[in-house]
Formats: C-alpha cells, structure tokens, sequence
C-alpha cells in the first residue's frame, strides 16, 4: 500500500459529502447541535452590547436600579450561553463518535472480506492506522471541525452586522483589517493541508514498523538486531517529529500575525472612536468604544479559531480520504456462486489448474488429480513446489488463471464462498490463536458449538487430558498468538478447532513439520481419528508422515510428476525416492 502523497490544497466537496451521508441517521442530533450553534451567537452578542448600556446608561448616569437590572441580565445570557455551549459540544461529539461507529464497523466488515491478494501487497500497520486512529480523524470533522467553523461563521455574521448597526464608521475600522487576517488564514489552510498529509504518512509508517517489529520481537532478539531496529525506528521517528514540527511552525507564525493584527485593531478603535470622538461618540457613549473591543474580540477570535478548527477539518478530510480508499476497493474474490449444499461427498478434482500469484511467473503449471470421497492423499514436494498453493485454491483464497477445480463435480466458483469452506477445515503449521479462552479459540465464538461439544471432541482425539492441565483447563486465556503456548500445544487445539466444524474435507497443511516427538504422537492419533471417514489432504515436507496415505502426489516446480502409495513411489526411484534417501540421510546424519 502506497502513501498517499499532497496533492490538492482545495477543499474536496465531493468526499465531504460522502462523509456528511453517514449522518443521515442521527438527523434529530444533527439539527440540535446546529440549533445549539445558532443559539450561541446570539447569546454572544448579547453581553458587549449590555456592557455598552452599561457604561453608558447605568454607570455614566449613576443609575443602580438599572445596574442591577444589567447585572442580573448578563448573568441570564452567561448561564444561557453556557448551557448550549455544553449542548453544542455534546451533541456535536455525539454525532462524530456515532459517525466513527458507522464507518469503522462497515470499513473492518469490508477489509475481512478482502481477497489474500489484497494483504499480500498491503501492510497490516497500516490498516490498523485506518481503523483506528484515521477513524479518530474522521470524527472530529464533525466533533471540533465543521461544526465549529460553521458556529464560528454564524458568530462572525451575527457580529459584524451589530457593529454596522452600532456604529458604521467605527464598524469600517474593523473590517479594513479583516482582508489582512483572511489573508493569513489562507495561507494558514493551504500549508497546512500539505503539513497534514505528511502527518498522516509518517504516522501510519511509524505504525507499521512498530506493528511489524513487536510481532517479529523473536526474529529482532534472536538475531541480536534491537539496535539496528532501534536505530531504524530513531529515523522513522524523527521523521514523524519533523512532520509535527512543521504544523508547529505554521501554527506558531499564524497565531502571532492574528493575534498582532487584534491588538493593532483594539489600538485603533480606541485611537479612532475615543481620542478623535469621531462617529458621534460623545461622553455619554464611550459604552461603544468598549462595545466595539469587545465585538472586536468576537469578530477575530472566532476567524482564529476557524483557522485552528480547519487544521482538525484538514486532518479529518486527509484520514477520510485514506479509509474512503479502503472503503471504495473492490478486491474481493468472485462471489457469484449460487450452490448451497447443507452436505457434500468429498470428491475433488483438479483438472489442467495453472496459476500465477502475479500474473507473470506460473505457480502450478497445468496440475491435474483426483481424490476419492474418504480418502486420504498426500502431497509432497520440494519448498516452492507449489503444495500450499493448491490448498489456497481450494479454499477460493485465490482464483486460477486456467483450467478447473471441482468439489463433488461441481466447479469450486459456482458455490458460494460460505458454503464452500464450511465445508472445508485446514490446519497450517503457522497456528493463529486469538487472545481468548482455549474453548472460544476451538469453536472461534460460535455458538452453535456447546461447551460439551468440545470436550466430547477432545477425548475423541485424545486432547482433553492436555487441555485438563492448563490452568483453568478450557477457559485458560491464551496470550496474544498463543506466544506462551508450545507449537505442539498451539497445534493440538487447531486440530481440535477443525474436528468440532465437522467438515466434509480436511486439509493438514505441515501439520507437523515444527513439534517435539511427544506432541507428535499425540498429533498423529488425532490425525488419524478426524481423518476417519472424510476427505483427507496432506501437505508434508517429512515423508515420514505419510507414508499411510492411500495415494502420494509428488510435485516439482508446479507439475505432477509422479502418483501412487509410498511403496510404489520407492519402486520407481524417481523424485519421490531421491526426497526420501534424502530425508533419510539427515535423520541418519542428526543421529549420529
């Protein structure tokens, strides 16, 4: 997956309007938090203007009756003030949080579906960025971005057309500097939009390094490389910091021109309205020379806060644009098969299959067999012969360029994805346990599958004994990947998983190739017990574990090269034969 690089600094209509569509559901939120910001500029307005009475009205002309009256009535719009700005807030994070449980449940429901193609070009750091802090983004578009500029605007309205009223003279003054900080807003957006996709990119590779080296942390320790690691992740980093530090950098110099240009304007409303008495100002209306420093206030502190809340809207739209890409693949595998099957036999043909994981080097090349319903077939071959391969295709992980693939006669595509592997139970040698109880990693949460389902399917395969030892026996919690667990113990419970989904075909890919000798005899008595009855597909690199097999596929370099049992295999002293002597030398060779 490639970072996307600054493009455009305009404002993209069209995907804001594909996020502004997720809050069709919340409308009712939607139109009280936009009832609250109107209500908030009203309320805004309201207290320099009684400060104004105030000086002139109540103080000038020493009335206490009326000061108490402004008093308490400031008080009222305070308190009113603050309760929809407390509404405002609520409902506007409200309908952003809402917004982020829409989009993130539907982008994760779309990225299980994927084809294994699409990971295979793509980093898992990354997507969880997209999933989980890219999603934050998208929130505070609603939460701290839009809905603030928007109340921040009808603020700014609201205020100016006060000063025209009050006093236009004094009103022009303001507005002659208001070019000047529009200006610097603009320059402020731009930069900004830029700063912010660079943000985003170096978050997302610190996320994928940091993601990739603590799931290696064995390979990282094991060939003594946490200083080489830390030395890389020291650049990517520092890359990171400069990326912030240049919003930094923008944010600094803004601020400091806005800020200068609202002193400069309170400077010259004084100069100009008190000193000069221009506009009619007498002694008795000094309250508008307060009224407009306030207003003054008013007018520039939302148009900052504008270019503060459109650094959240920038971010939120570069986030948005990153999952909306995700959102908008379509790399799923094929699924227009319309055959649902409550049962099928097991009779699997491969019929002239040729693939090519890239479009350009074949994998298998022209690969034909026949497997019978019940029986079990090996397959061996040297690594990268293509063995793995052909249980992918099975499984419909990937489609064939050519030829077919058939389940009880019937091509694998004109089933649906569901019923096909349903159907169908793999065990690889690379075990994936999820941080749960052993019981809910065998049946993986579903709840078709009894608790006494699964421990009558251990003592079946001759596991329950093991799984008895663990702490809390079946609600032991596995760590993350099963990382304290043995291969062999990691195996045990996948053998288990696939026994208890009953499955028409089985599938044992390297199944063995990484436990001690005891887990192996525990693995191969539950081999043969849930291979008992069922279609049986072997892949093995030790022939020693196939040996009982009622065929022996032979595979080299993508082809079939030669069929039959073990014996008749060793007859031929062909490829099989040469593996076995082989394989056989390094045992004879270990031992000694």
């Amino acid at each position: 997956m490639q970072a996307e690089k600054p493009s455009k600094t305009k404002f993209d209509i069209k995907l804001f309007a594909k996020v502004f569509a997720y809050t069709k559901p919340y409308r009712g939120v939607f139109l009280l938090s936009a009832f609250s910001a109107l209500l908030i500029s009203g309320f805004a307005v309201l207290t320099p203007s009684l400060v104004g009475q105030l000086i002139d009205q109540a103080i000038t002309n020493r009335n206490a009756e009326l000061l108490l009256s402004l008093v308490i009535t400031m008080s009222l719009v305070l308190l009113g003030e603050v309760f929809f700005q407390l509404l405002f807030t609520y409902t506007a994070n409200l309908l952003g949080e809402s917004v982020i449980q829409d989009v993130r449940v539907k982008l994760v429901s779309k990225m299980i579906r994927f084809r294994m193609a699409y990971y295979d070009k793509s980093s898992i750091g990354v997507l969880v960025t997209r999933a989980v802090s890219d999603m934050q983004k998208i929130g505070e578009i609603f939460s701290q971005g839009f809905f603030m500029i928007v109340a921040d605007v009808l603020k700014m309205v609201v205020v100016g057309s006060v000063m025209v009223v009050l006093n236009y003279r004094l009103a022009f003054l303001v507005f002659a500097i208001m070019p000047l900080i529009l200006y610097a807003t603009r320059w402020f957006q731009k930069s900004m939009k830029v700063a912010f996709v660079e943000v985003r990119g170096q978050i997302s590779a610190l996320n994928s390094f940091a993601q990739e080296r603590l799931a290696g942390i064995r390979i990282v320790q094991l060939f003594h490389r946490e200083r080489i690691e830390a030395e890389a992740f020291e650049r990517i980093n520092k890359g990171h910091q400069d990326a912030w530090l240049k919003t930094v950098w923008y944010n600094s110099i803004f601020f400091a021109v806005a800020e200068l240009l609202s002193s400069i304007t309170v400077g010259l409303i004084v100069w100009y309205g008190g000193v000069q008495n221009v506009g009619g100002i007498t002694a008795e209306r000094y309250g508008d020379i307060f009224t407009f420093i306030l207003l003054s206030s008013l007018l520039f502190r939302p148009l900052r806060h504008i270019a503060d809340k459109f650094n959240v809207l920038q971010m939120g739209m570069v986030a948005a644009s990153r999952v909306f890409a995700i959102l908008e693949t379509e790399d799923f595998i094929d699924d227009k098969g319309t055959k649902e099957v409550e049962d099928i036999q097991g009779v699997i043909d491969f019929e002239d299959v040729r693939f090519s994981y890239d479009n350009q080097k074949q994998v298998l090349k022209g690969v034909t067999f026949h497997v019978e319903k019940g029986s079990c077939i090996a397959i061996v071959g040297a690594t990268g012969a293509g063995k793995s391969t052909i249980i992918n295709l099975l499984n419909r992980f990937y489609d064939i360029n050519e030829g077919s693939i058939k389940v009880d006669g019937v091509d694998v595509r004109d089933y649906s994805l569901g019923s096909l592997r349903k159907h169908i139970a793999v065990v690889l040698q690379d075990v994936f346990l999820f941080a749960d109880t052993i019981a809910n990693n065998i049946s993986l949460n579903n709840p078709s599958v009894s608790r006494e389902s699964i421990v009558q399917a251990a003592k079946d395969i001759g596991v329950h004994e093991f799984i008895e030892q663990l702490p809390g026996a079946y609600d032991f919690c596995v760590t993350e990947r099963g990382s304290t667990m043995s291969s062999g113990q990691r195996q045990l419970i996948a053998f288990l998983r696939a026994y208890v989904s009953n499955p028409s075909i089985l599938v044992l890919d390297e199944a063995t190739s990484s436990v001690d000798t005891y887990a192996e005899q525990l693995i191969q008595r539950a081999t043969e017990r849930i291979t008992r009855g069922r279609t049986s597909i072997i892949i093995a690199h030790r022939l020693a574990t196939v040996q009982k097999a009622d065929r022996i596929i032979v595979l080299d370099q993508g082809r079939v090269v030669e069929e039959g049992t073990h014996e008749e295999l060793l007859k031929r002293k062909g490829t099989y034969n040469e593996l076995y002597k082989a394989q056989f030398l390094e045992v004879v060779n270990e031992a000694v």
